[in-house]
């Protein structure tokens, strides 16, 4: 009878660990080309979007504000987002470029710009430069930018400015 409850508890056990497997992480070959790509999430005041696509957290409302690398990286550490606080979360980093490049819309090079998916929620999003938190590897003094006029990903020195977009999840990347 020991056996036999068990082997029960056992293949409950695995059900569970086979189901989460299952559920895991969106994966990078998913492609949502429409506005159900993104969710504005109410648990951090709708000041956050979820990318389904990717499954990266967005800042929802950039700010306007053109930074340093440096003063970019403190900005999106020391950043709260929610809709109080004792709500607000931390957690916010800068994109690494792989991230950032994610959001360029290839169907809106060429126009007016930005070019972002159809549909997306965000606020303020400029048709300039904005920094990852990926550092050049030829030039350790340099990071990878996004311009989102043209999507082109190009280096710039860590001291020059550019907008900014923190993001929340994923892998990221130890700043250098």
């Amino acid at each position: 009878m020991k056996t036999l409850y068990a082997a029960l508890i056992g293949i409950v056990v695995l059900l569970m660990v086979a189901h989460l497997a299952l559920a895991g992480p969106p994966s990078w070959d998913d492609q949502i080309n429409n506005p159900s790509r993104f969710e504005v999430l109410g648990e951090f005041g709708d000041a956050a979007v979820l990318d389904k696509e990717t499954g990266l957290v967005w800042a929802q409302s950039l700010s306007t504000d053109t930074l340093t690398w440096f003063d970019a990286q403190a900005r999106c550490i020391n950043l709260l987002v929610g809709a109080g606080v004792s709500s607000a979360r931390g957690g916010w980093r800068l994109p690494t470029v792989q991230e950032l490049k994610s959001l360029v819309d290839p169907a809106g090079i060429g126009g007016p710009g930005p070019v972002l998916p159809p549909g997306h929620p965000f606020d303020d999003v400029q048709s300039d430069d904005y920094w990852t938190a990926t550092t050049s590897a030829l030039f350790t003094d340099r990071a990878w930018t996004v311009t989102f006029f043209n999507g082109v990903a190009i280096f710039a020195p860590k001291t020059s400015t550019a907008n900014f977009w923190c993001v929340r999840g994923g892998q990221g990347v130890d700043p250098q």
